[in-house]
């Protein structure tokens, strides 16, 4: 039942991780990482919003709400 959230969790974990590791040491990919974190972070809230059981997802598709948000920002 929540094999394709926790692999979208996974996903974006793992993306969010890259993206901040190439915003701290100023890379030129920064801005691409950011988008793929947006979509990522989109994909995994969209997955987790739809658990209304579970208090966990709910916490996880806020966040990723607003990580999403920052990283539209930040690759504008």
């Amino acid at each position: 039942m929540l094999r394709e959230c926790i692999r979208l969790d996974r996903d974006c974990a793992d993306v969010c991780a890259l993206t901040a590791q190439l915003m701290m040491r100023g890379s030129d990919l920064y801005a691409h990482a950011a988008r793929l974190c947006a979509e990522a972070c989109a994909r995994c809230a969209q997955e987790c919003a739809q658990h209304v059981q579970h208090d966990h997802c709910l916490v996880c598709a806020e966040a990723c709400r607003a990580c999403e948000a920052a990283c539209r920002a930040v690759a504008a």
